[in-house]
């Protein structure tokens, strides 16, 4: 294991952060001497962010804690282009209008992680749309074309696992390449960003980029720039982190209330704790290592540590106990303020409500095919007691003007009648 001297890389290496680099050695030479400025960047192919890419909002978050300045990069531009890397088809072409609606959710599920403002280490918000669409393409051609070989870009993992495949790459993708490095280049170039940072798959685009400004400097040794990798990060059950059974685990509190955000941490695998108390939450490394040593069902005191933390990062400190108060209270028996809720009327109750209904729209099943299976093995409770049928909600259900539904012990939600 290397011994970084800067405290950036120390702590990214201490936590689990690093995965590859290109000049590890020069990085940690820079960052010991003076600020580092850095970019991930972001592509607006949803309205929200979701956890799997939490890590690289970390990667941003501990640059700045160590004393350097962060660039969140919105990839507005690189959006009408679509990254082929871990796709085996074209993604989905965007509106402008949807572009912009996405890249304002995902300015939200950035911003309470960094501190933005016009320090030298204050972090910057930018959009690679102001310089990507005003670019003359056969100018672009001549001036950055000649620095790329098709040779090399047929050996990146998004383009030789896609053609190996024999799944077809349009050359619209294939220009996504050429335009994150230009990225890199324009961001050295009036920002001082020396390192792109970014997950495992990105490696062939950010080493692109970093030959891209060597080769535009002509050999100029203080024009150097650095690329950082994340690994890819899976649980402990081989399951792609930010996904769930029932879909992403979204950073977007209208999409994922808190509550859920919380009990998706919470219900972390053991084996995972200590890994994600690192990777996610800003604890000291001594008290990760004392809640990671926890043993038996003293792992779920950790876990709650690590939903509150995790949770207190992205949608305030508030809002991460009011979720584990309420989490106490429904496992307590009681029916915590939290919960996600469903709101009906006294006529659908007189009527009869369809308790599939409800357990879809509260999100406690995907399907009323997966909700009739968790009824038939008991899964399903009301107001704490099993069902052993499919049945109907009524007035009779109501208990203080809500029912209490819940799927297995880590699922729950209310239904109110107004």
């Amino acid at each position: 294991m290397p011994s970084f001297q800067s405290d950036f890389l120390r702590v990214l290496d201490e936590r689990g952060f690093i995965h590859q680099g290109t000049d590890l050695a020069g990085l940690d030479k820079a960052a010991s001497k003076g600020i580092v400025t850095a970019y991930i960047g972001f592509d607006a192919t949803a309205d929200s962010l979701h956890a799997g890419s939490l890590v690289q909002i970390m990667l941003l978050y501990w640059l700045q804690q160590t004393g350097h300045r962060p660039i969140a990069l919105m990839g507005g531009g690189t959006t009408k282009v679509g990254d082929p890397s871990g796709k085996d088809t074209q993604r989905k072409m965007l509106t402008d209008a949807d572009i912009e609606s996405n890249l304002a959710g995902i300015r939200r599920n950035v911003e309470p992680f960094l501190t933005f403002g016009e320090g030298g280490t204050d972090a910057l918000m930018l959009n690679n749309d102001d310089w990507l669409s005003g670019l003359s393409y056969v100018q672009f051609l001549r001036d950055y074309g000649v620095h790329f070989t098709i040779n090399r870009m047929l050996t990146f993992d998004s383009v030789r696992l896609r053609l190996e495949r024999e799944q077809p790459l349009t050359f619209l993708e294939f220009n996504y390449m050429l335009m994150q490095a230009y990225d890199f280049h324009v961001l050295h170039r009036d920002y001082g960003c020396t390192l792109q940072m970014g997950g495992s798959d990105q490696w062939g685009n950010i080493v692109n980029g970093t030959e891209l400004i060597r080769r535009i400097a002509g050999g100029d040794e203080t024009a150097r720039a650095f690329g950082l990798t994340t690994p890819l990060l899976t649980t402990a059950s081989g399951k792609k982190m930010g996904k769930t059974e029932s879909g992403a685990v979204w950073l977007s509190a209208d999409k994922l209330p808190p509550y859920d955000y919380w009990q998706y941490w919470r219900n972390t695998e053991d084996a995972d704790v200590g890994r994600m108390l690192r990777l996610f939450t800003a604890l000291p490394l001594d008290e990760i290592a004392r809640l990671e040593a926890l043993e038996g069902r003293e792992v779920n005191d950790a876990k709650v540590v690590l939903a509150t933390e995790a949770t207190a990062m992205l949608h305030g400190r508030d809002a991460a106990e009011r979720a584990k108060a309420t989490a106490a209270e429904t496992f307590a028996g009681g029916a915590g303020g939290d919960l996600p809720t469903y709101e009906t009327n006294a006529a659908a109750l007189n009527e009869g409500l369809p308790i599939l209904e409800p357990l879809r729209a509260l999100g406690l099943i995907a399907s009323n095919g997966e909700g009739r299976r968790h009824i038939k093995a008991g899964a399903v409770r009301v107001n704490g007691e099993p069902i052993a049928e499919e049945r109907n909600l009524t007035h009779a259900d109501l208990q203080e003007g809500q029912v209490r539904l819940s799927v297995g012990k880590k699922k729950h939600g209310l239904v109110r009648s107004s």
